[in-house]
This record gives C-alpha cells, structure tokens and sequence, in this order.
C-alpha cells in the first residue's frame, strides 16, 4: 500500500449553499485535476479534527470541480458546517464501485432517493442527462419529511420543466405551500413498469428497505434493483474492516450493490 493512498488532497472551498437548516452543499475546487465515477466515495477531512465519508453529488463529467452535500451529524459535519468559502478542506479518493451506467442503456432508469440520500443520486442524473436518448425513460421519485427538509429545490424544479426527466416528489408532513403528495416515498412508486427497467435507491436505512420490499412486489428482478450502501468506510480500502457487510467491504466492492448481491445479509438495513 503506497503511503500516498493515505494523503489527502487539498481543495478549497468556493461556495456553500444552504440546502435545509441541516444539510449544506459544499463547491471544492481541488488542487489539481480530481476525477470519480457516478457512485463512487471520497474521504473529506477536516485538519486537525478528522475525515468522514461522501459520495460526491456533482456531475462527473468535471475534474476540475467537486460539490459534496452534508449533513449535520456528528463532530467532522458539525465542524464542516462552521467553515467558510475560501477555508481548506482535504479529500482522499475517489474509492469503490459506482453505478454500472453502461448496462443502463436501452433500459427504463428509475431513481428513487429520500431526504440528503438525493445527493449520490443528483450525480447519476446528472451523467444519465449528458445523453439521455440513451435510455427509455430517466423517472426520479423523491421523498423528505417536510417541504423544508427537500434538498437542491432550485434544481428539482429545472428538472420539472426541461421535460428530460420525470419527477415526483412527496413528502412526509406538508404545509400550506404543498400540493403535492403526501406520504412516504413508497406511495409513488404505483406506477413503475419492471419491465425492460432498473431502479437506484439512496436514501435512510428504512426508507431504502421498505422501497426494495416495494420494488420487489411490482416485480422488478433483484438484480435490477441498486442500492447505495452507507456504512462506516474509515480507511476506504478495505484494511479497517469497518464498513463490512457479510464477507463484502462496502468500500471496495460497493458502495453501490445490487439487491441480490447483498440479500442474505441482515446488517444491510442497520
């Protein structure tokens, strides 16, 4: 193991947009050119303090930019959070496996994401949408606890009009504001067509098992159903042990799986 794999990289922090009053999206602009696949991690440290683990939700056709979305929930977050444009964070990677995109060709691509779990997907629409005549149709289905609690709203609402990709969007708890459904995500997902289809799931541990047990009840086959696994990836090629997953290291064989890879193993929902 070469001791640069352990090196972060050093990126400037140009932008940070505040998604919901927890979650914020942070532009990096890196110091020299970084490149990932849709799906896959980075390690992003905090000097002094620590690094934790993101998939990045940029589009991954730039090396010469990173945008990463987090969420306030522990101390490297917590400090995250605290920093400002212009501040020095680090980023090692990128690790793992992302999404198979070529074996999505000619296919119906069904993204299903709830609450901050939208960022990995925001990245794979993002690389579907550079040529989306490749495929039978891109649908996104997304669902959060409150209007408030949606991230990347201007976005979502581009989508809306370009009319490139469907969308559907609930939520949990509505205000006055909404008009649109009301209920977890799996209330919207009626309407998908197995056939000739895959599906990508990223969302909370719960959402993600009740939407597969949903997906599997429409019909789709296990292998067409990807999920993004979140785990605890500290080193990011595979030493630690910490992200396993049955005889897998999300790290290194994920963290994007199909259904049928991981099936067997009950942790997969913890």
């Amino acid at each position: 193991m070469k001791v640069e794999t352990y090196l972060p990289l050093q990126a400037k922090i140009t932008k940070i947009i505040d998604e919901t009053p927890t979650i914020k999206t942070f532009h990096l602009q890196p110091e020299k050119e970084f490149s990932f696949k849709t799906g896959q991690f980075i390690e992003l440290a905090v000097a002094g303090i620590g690094e934790a683990p993101f998939t990045p939700s940029s589009d991954p056709g730039s090396s010469s930019k990173l945008e990463v979305t987090v969420m306030k929930v522990g101390l490297v977050t917590e400090i995250l959070h605290n920093m400002k444009e212009a501040d020095i964070v680090g980023i090692r990677g990128p690790y793992g496996n992302g999404y198979p995109v070529e074996k999505f060709k000619g296919k119906q691509v069904y993204i299903i994401g709830g609450g901050v779990g939208l960022a990995p997907l925001r990245s794979l629409i993002f690389e579907l949408l550079h040529s989306p005549q490749s495929y039978a149709g891109i649908s996104l289905y997304y669902g959060a606890r409150t209007p408030e609690d949606i991230v990347y709203k201007d976005l979502l609402k581009e989508w809306e009009q370009i009319g490139k990709i469907k969308v559907r969007l609930t939520v949990d708890k509505a205000d006055s504001s909404w008009n649109k459904n009301v209920g977890v995500v799996t209330t919207i997902l009626d309407d998908l067509n197995p056939e000739n289809a895959i599906a990508c799931v990223c969302g909370p541990p719960i959402m993600m098992k009740f939407t597969t047990l949903k997906l599997l009840e429409l019909g789709f086959r296990e292998e067409d159903i990807y999920l993004s696994m979140e785990k605890n990836m500290s080193c990011g090629v595979g030493k630690c042990g910490h992200c396993r997953i049955g005889y897998y290291y999300v790290c290194k064989d994920g963290p994007v799986f199909t259904y049928d890879q991981i099936k067997e193993f009950p942790e997969i929902w913890d």
